[in-house]
């Protein structure tokens, strides 16, 4: 799930400080502060967020300014440590345009992710770094891409999927999906629509490479944190 298939219903306008008549980069990550005078629109993608199941209310924090998109597709289930972690992204956002070149513990705002202290777990994450053919713009890997996400969720796991914006001068983009597990992104792996996806991937990026990590939340503690993922089972 690496295309930009999901773009179209991403794109979001939000206000910003108007501090040029220039044309604005849309690489730029928005101002969050509250207290700015925001004047000017711009483009920002949110994150999306799989729809919680039917029987939990899938209600957006206080305080979310700027509230995440949602799937029409549910998740089967989810447990707890996991619905405070999907809580708690829907403030997830990148903090520089250059977030496709930078290390992923880096490129967004772990740091003011907050969980409740007594909850102790791991979830597993896998970034996409892509550059795309020239004019390679191919609407049968969007389709693929759509229900490939749609899915993953169907078949449980899945928490988040952001997907950026190629950079304008390097043409480098990067995608992340968050999971509940390795288990549940390695049965992802092998359904009909994620391997259609990637068979169509390999033939419109000139690079598309994988990298995968664990975001772990220790008991006592309110912050995450990101380490490369390097061997064994991550999350149940």
């Amino acid at each position: 799930m690496a295309s930009s298939s999901l773009l179209v219903g991403a794109l979001q306008t939000v206000l910003i400080p108007d501090q040029s008549s220039l044309p604005r980069d849309p690489h730029l990550v928005p101002d969050f502060d509250s207290k700015a005078a925001h004047t000017s629109p711009t483009l920002y993608l949110p994150p999306l967020l799989s729809s919680l199941p039917k029987h939990i209310s899938h209600e957006h924090p206080p305080n979310s300014k700027f509230p995440p998109l949602v799937t029409e597709t549910r998740l089967p289930d989810i447990d707890p440590a996991s619905l405070s972690l999907h809580k708690a992204l829907h403030h997830f956002r990148p903090l520089t345009p250059n977030y496709a070149s930078v290390p992923y513990s880096e490129a967004f705002n772990w740091s003011e992710l907050v969980l409740p202290e007594d909850e102790e777990r791991e979830w597993y994450c896998v970034v996409f770094r892509s550059k795309k053919k020239p004019d390679r713009d191919d609407i049968s890997l969007y389709d693929a891409d759509r229900l490939a996400h749609e899915e993953a969720i169907t078949n449980g796991g899945l928490i988040l999927y952001w997907y950026g914006i190629p950079h304008e001068e390097t043409g480098m983009n990067l995608a992340t999906c968050i999971w509940q597990s390795r288990k549940h992104a390695v049965a992802a792996n092998s359904r009909p629509h994620h391997i259609r996806a990637m068979r169509l991937a390999a033939q419109a990026y000139d690079i598309y490479t994988l990298e995968r990590y664990r975001l772990q939340k220790l008991k006592g503690e309110t912050g995450v944190t990101i380490e490369p993922f390097e061997n064994g089972d991550v999350g149940w």
